[in-house]
């Protein structure tokens, strides 16, 4: 698992985001918003989630948005799709879902 920040309020999570990984990537979480309200989750190379990464997300909002700020995830993987779909809460984020087509 690495997650590495990006620009000040960007968080890239990389491998796992499941009940396994959720508490490293929450402390990761509680730092970046400890400096702003405002954060970028990047998670086009989660390869795996789960609904505990799916609560992690859901927490993130609430707290972005009980300091006044907002959450913008991007790059939806294949499986946060999966699992945002499974629960149907693509809207709730109301970040666009891209579903990236096939080159080929």
């Amino acid at each position: 698992m690495d997650n590495t920040t990006m620009p000040d309020n960007t968080l890239r999570i990389e491998g796992e985001l499941t009940i396994y990984t959720a508490a490293a990537i929450k402390q990761r979480l509680d730092q970046l918003l400890g400096q702003s309200a405002e954060l970028e989750i990047e998670l086009s190379q989660v390869s795996e989630m789960d609904t505990a990464g799916l609560q992690l997300l859901i927490l993130a909002k609430r707290e972005c948005l009980a300091r006044s700020g907002s959450l913008k995830l991007v790059g939806h993987s294949q499986p946060v799709r999966e699992i945002m779909d499974l629960c149907n809460m693509a809207n709730y984020f109301g970040d666009p879902v891209v579903i990236p087509g096939n080159a080929g």
